[in-house]
């Protein structure tokens, strides 16, 4: 069946005005990344009201350089009462300690939105809107791992956190947000954004997550997402290794840490194939990699495909 992404925003639109008034609009938060999720559901609900919405950017650390005045730009644009709150610490105290992968995306989950509620309180709000969209829940549910933003679905009684979760987009796959994106006009900057994990590259480093390891991959992130911009797929990104090997840098011994780079295709996310990248493209990631970022002495490309891997690595 085809589906008809103006017939979807005139149902979603009824849907949401049958929670939410218009005078309710500054009750309401969206917690937005600048992702197409989050976005095409504060849009959503801020043209259901008539009025615009508040959109919070949690700036936890884990994002990509530069990503918090970028993002609310872009959110601004779209007519969101977009701003910045810093949770740096404490996020990353939660996740103090913590290296199996389904600790840390708890542990992020719970610090998340212990933040979103602390936000919420301070505005005397009552309502949280997200992007949480079908493959979250369908992964979540179905123990492949869990998606932060999947709280309801699993039994967790959001007024624990002190608001209600509205989220409009959740019975869509990633191509279908994207078509309504499209739609509603939304710029390609965030219609054809490339997905972004909630936890952000919390699970991209494997182990521990500390200050030092996000800088290190802040900077390869960088490098591989300028390097693979014009190859078409799914998700480029770097992964940090819980690993150290052995290198050579001004005619002395190092030792420096592995990184992972994976570059997929893929529709929906629940299924992808790595994308086939020319030799003397990945040589050239590897020596950029390695000459500008002198804490990584090696750099794997990741072949596998999802199943039997996931996506991403946490």
């Amino acid at each position: 069946m085809n589906f008809d992404a103006s017939e979807y925003i005139e149902r979603s639109l009824k849907s949401i005005r049958e929670i939410l008034k218009p005078e309710d609009s500054d009750k309401v938060l969206a917690a937005c990344s600048g992702g197409v999720d989050s976005t095409v559901s504060a849009v959503l609900v801020a043209k259901a009201l008539g009025k615009p919405i508040k959109a919070v950017f949690i700036d936890d650390g884990l994002r990509r350089k530069g990503e918090p005045e970028s993002v609310v730009k872009l959110l601004r644009g779209q007519g969101l009462d977009a701003f910045i709150y810093d949770a740096k610490k404490e996020v990353l105290e939660a996740l103090k300690g913590k290296t199996d992968p389904e600790e840390k995306r708890k542990a992020f989950r719970d610090a998340f939105y212990t933040v979103l509620g602390k936000i919420i309180k301070e505005m005397n709000a009552g309502y949280l809107v997200q992007g949480t969209i079908a493959a979250d829940i369908v992964e979540t549910v179905g123990g492949v791992k869990t998606q932060h933003n999947v709280l309801e679905q699993l039994g967790i009684d959001t007024s624990r956190y002190g608001f209600k979760v509205i989220e409009p987009i959740k019975d869509l796959y990633k191509p279908q947000v994207r078509e309504v994106a499209r739609k509603l006009g939304i710029p390609k900057e965030i219609s054809e954004r490339k997905a972004f994990p909630g936890p952000g590259l919390a699970i991209r480093i494997v182990g521990e997550v500390t200050w030092e390891k996000l800088e290190i991959l802040r900077e390869a992130t960088r490098i591989v997402e300028e390097e693979t911009k014009d190859i078409e797929s799914f998700q480029n990104f770097a992964v940090l290794l819980d690993m150290k090997a052995t290198g050579v840098r001004n005619g002395k011994r190092v030792y420096g840490y592995i990184l992972a780079v994976r570059v997929v295709s893929s529709e929906d996310a629940m299924t992808a194939k790595f994308v086939e990248i020319p030799y003397d493209r990945l040589r050239r990631i590897s020596q950029r990699i390695t000459s500008e970022v002198p804490e990584i002495t090696r750099v794997l490309y990741d072949i596998t495909d999802k199943p039997p891997a996931t996506i991403e690595y946490e």
